[in-house]
């Protein structure tokens, strides 16, 4: 398991599977790919056969090759460690990919089950099988006996004899209810995505739901994504949603976290601040925590001139995700237009009007 993650709102991740495929637009300049095919040479043959075949070279293109490997060494991972800790589960992998069985991600439940001391945090864009997954009483089958069978190896790490006497000895199941410390979330990077995934995810059994914006491409409005208008879904929703006038509770969403950033990487589009702000301004009216986890390659710099021309050395993006170049005539765009220079994730930093924000949700501490 890695320790000191770079990524700002976790503090291990956890991969015991790799592999993906692009399903959407937030895909195109996935940094996992890049990262799997780095690996797929390592001088280490462990490390090596780990990434092997999940990647290819096309002409000057790399992807995803569609395999997924399953690492059952790194199953146990989290049962060694005794610290607290946050861990992003499979930051080089969907956990609910197509080509994972079921019953090895039934093996992932069983280990979160038992190292209840940290937190697990779960990104997907396969709500529909999460959501089918997680509502089954097959699932939770196949969950209590993968955590039956941990318990009674005497290999797994991390289970005194107390430890598995209690286990044995409990009269409910561990997964009766939703494990309090998993949060399952879902990636968007725009309206559409959102959309499609926030609504399942609402229908999914979890005790924490949140929303990882990132790569952030569009503006996103989360009352139109978690209550679509009009439709049979929207209508069960907005019955079960507390309303108090013009505000709510944080069950307007049912979302317990949102997490905004950038894009990074050789192919990197910039993120309009205004989209940021949207989201920034729409938790704190509702309550959801928000983390602001960073701008990304492109830096925002001085705004266009008096005249509506580029300042030297940047870009103008719109409102709406326009990019123009240097020297494109201004003149008549909507005043959302800012200056963005391509500056390196370090220097464009994280900073949104002169506020860091590390929100988590309630019961996890940064």
């Amino acid at each position: 398991m890695a320790t000191n993650s770079s990524i700002e709102w976790t503090d291990d991740t956890w991969s015991p599977i790799i592999g993906c495929d692009r399903v959407s637009s937030g895909c195109d300049g996935c940094y996992a790919i890049r990262e799997a095919w780095r690996h797929s040479h390592n001088p280490h043959p462990e490390v090596a056969a780990a990434f092997a075949g999940t990647v290819q070279r096309t002409g000057d293109r790399l992807d995803w090759t569609g395999r997924v490997n399953l690492l059952h060494r790194r199953l146990v991972q989290p049962l060694r460690g005794r610290k607290p800790r946050k861990i992003f589960v499979n930051s080089q992998s969907d956990l609910f990919h197509k080509n994972v069985p079921d019953e090895f991600i039934a093996q992932v439940w069983a280990v979160m089950s038992l190292a209840r001391q940290h937190t697990y945090q779960i990104l997907t864009k396969r709500p529909g099988r999460a959501r089918s997954l997680l509502a089954s009483y097959a699932f939770r089958v196949a969950c209590e006996e993968a955590e039956a069978r941990l318990v009674a190896d005497e290999a797994t790490p991390g289970l005194s004899r107390a430890r598995r006497e209690q286990y044995r000895s409990r009269s409910r199941s561990n997964f009766a209810e939703p494990l309090p410390h998993v949060q399952l979330g879902v990636s968007v990077e725009d309206q559409r995505t959102a959309n499609l995934r926030i609504p399942v995810l609402l229908e999914t059994p979890a005790a924490v739901r949140w929303i990882s914006a990132e790569p952030l491409l569009g503006p996103v409005d989360l009352k139109q994504a978690v209550i679509p208008m009009g439709s049979q879904r929207g209508r069960g929703l907005a019955a079960s949603f507390v309303h108090l006038g013009d505000c709510c509770t944080n069950q307007l969403h049912g979302i317990n976290w949102c997490v905004v950033g950038g894009e990074t990487g050789p192919m990197a589009r910039p993120m309009h601040p205004d989209w940021v702000r949207d989201l920034r301004d729409e938790c704190a009216k509702t309550g959801v925590p928000f983390s602001f986890k960073q701008w990304g390659d492109w830096g925002l710099h001085t705004a266009v001139d008096g005249d509506g021309r580029l300042v030297a050395g940047g870009r103008a993006l719109a409102a709406d995700g326009t990019l123009y170049e240097p020297g494109s005539p201004q003149a008549g765009l909507d005043a959302g237009l800012v200056q963005v220079c391509k500056v390196g994730k370090k220097k464009a930093g994280r900073v949104l009007d002169g506020v860091i924000h590390d929100e988590f949700p309630v019961g996890v501490s940064a």
